[in-house]
């Protein structure tokens, strides 16, 4: 049913509900015309019995009797064949007379014989405890439909009959040409119903079409006008979604972009450092062109790893998997990491928390790993070498704040906007500009702030600001700092 058109679905609903209702109607109809000609037939057994009653006496002469009992023979077996008007139907019709004892008095050729018997049958006075009026019998394999008068002043029993199958018959025709225009109509009907729906199903078609004709380049808006009032919401949608994925493919256009500058420099040092090693002339070059090669690869490693994990954390990448995990460990962890590379610069790194706080949260790990690796080799990078830098972590009901201090330079309060910009570095920074835009991207996911200050240790002082229980992301703007002071650079 799924995979059927709207059309199809739709027709079947309307000619299906059309023939429920249709056969209901006829049904009822077919019941009611059936009462009424039972009715009338009934009425009619009523009348010829009263007409018989009429003209009949008990007093009445053989002769006068004999010759009315002819009359009427000949009035109701006349047959149109021989040129008296007359229906067929009339040979079905009887009528008979009985006197109080059980004797025939008058009786046409088409009535049942032994009527009035099978009523009477199992009374010892025959009709006398006979009731007027309406009665059905089975005789000779027909049944019979009768009408009881009795004439209580000339002591007469009037009998007329009516074969069943003459109102069966009648009944039917009368349902089988009420049938036969509904039977008729419905495949019209449904004609004109199906080029109704496909008529008004046009402007669907249209949209559809449009869609299949378009180039898979084109993300331009549909221009589909007017439209009805039920099709209006999916051109917004579709002209939405266009609008989203043309964002997402600029976006992604500006970062190959921007990755492919940042690693042509790199690449292009690589080949000069290489060059230089094999075109040294003393052992003492080489060394030195080689180790300016080493820290090119690792810059350049630096730059690729923070590219890849910009992807991971893009709009369009899969959401974080987020668990109920304490952020002690995890920092402890990370900052045990990055340890060997402070003491290779003589700097100290600390960690300031209270121990019996609760740093329970829901996150992910592997992005607040990330985020902490980030704040703190940044912090590491443009720290001078014997500096400082600190890690703190502070509780409260509702959020968990991750602060990063150090003795660095520090960041103008006018350029810390551009801090969270991708591929800017202040000064001669060696970094590739990528870091702080990975931690601005992971806060965002975990619904988080960063607020940008000036650190009492005398550089640049970053905090993010958790919750523990992150509200449901967008991909929106990144998160804005919140600046206060100025300090120095990054």
């Amino acid at each position: 049913m799924l995979k059927r058109s709207i059309r199809q679905r739709t027709l079947a609903l309307l000619l299906g509900t059309l023939l429920v209702s249709l056969s209901l109607i006829s049904w009822r109809s077919y019941r009611d015309a059936r009462h009424e000609i039972e009715e009338l037939f009934d009425a009619q057994l009523a009348q010829s019995a009263r007409l018989v009653q009429g003209l009949v006496m008990r007093e009445m002469e053989p002769l006068a009797r004999q010759a009315l009992q002819t009359a009427l023979d000949a009035a109701v077996n006349a047959r149109r064949d021989q040129g008296v008007p007359g229906h067929d139907y009339e040979t079905k019709l009887g009528f008979q007379v009985y006197a109080e004892d059980g004797n025939s008095v008058l009786q046409s050729a088409g009535a049942p014989n032994g009527a009035l018997q099978q009523l009477a049958a199992g009374s010892a006075s025959p009709f006398s405890h006979l009731a007027g009026g309406y009665h059905e019998v089975l005789l000779d394999g027909h049944a019979w439909r009768l009408f009881l008068l009795h004439d209580r002043e000339d002591a007469l029993w009037i009998l007329v009959s009516e074969r069943g199958d003459v109102r069966g018959e009648l009944v039917g025709k009368i349902a089988r040409r009420s049938l036969l225009p509904d039977l008729v109509g419905l495949p019209l009907l449904a004609l004109l119903i199906w080029l109704a729906v496909g008529w008004g199903l046009r402007p669907l078609a249209r949209m559809a079409q449009l869609l299949k004709s378009r180039d898979p380049d084109n993300l331009a808006p549909l221009l589909l006008a007017p439209l009805p009032q039920e099709l209006e919401p999916v051109a917004a949608s579709l002209n939405r979604l266009l609008q989203q994925v043309n964002q997402l493919i600029e976006r992604e256009k500006r970062f190959i972009a921007d990755a492919a500058h940042e690693l042509r420099t790199p690449l292009a040092v690589l080949r000069i450092h290489a060059q230089n090693a094999l075109q040294a002339a003393s052992e003492e070059e080489r060394e030195r062109a080689l180790e300016q090669l080493i820290a090119g690869v690792d810059r350049t490693t630096r730059v690729v790893t923070q590219l890849l994990t910009l992807a991971r954390l893009e709009p369009s990448a899969q959401r974080l998997g987020l668990t109920d995990l304490d952020l002690l460990p995890l920092c402890r962890e990370t900052l045990a990491e990055l340890t060997p590379l402070a003491l290779a610069r003589g700097q100290e790194l600390t960690l300031d928390v209270d121990e019996l706080a609760d740093f329970h949260l829901s996150g992910d790990a592997a992005s607040l790993a990330t985020l902490l690796q980030n704040l703190v080799g940044n912090a590491l990078q443009y720290t001078p070498d014997g500096g400082q830098i600190q890690v703190g972590l502070q509780a409260t009901a509702a959020a968990i704040t991750l602060q990063v201090d150090d003795s660095g330079p520090g960041v103008p309060a006018t350029q810390r906007d551009k801090l969270f910009e991708r591929f800017y570095r202040q000064g001669d920074g060696q970094g590739a500009g990528l870091g702080l835009a990975i931690v601005a991207r992971i806060a965002e996911l975990h619904g988080a702030s960063i607020e940008l200050a000036d650190s009492p240790l005398g550089g640049l002082q970053v905090a993010v600001h958790l919750p523990r229980q992150p509200l449901s992301t967008t991909t929106g703007a990144q998160p804005r700092p919140h600046a206060t002071g100025a300090t120095g650079i990054r």
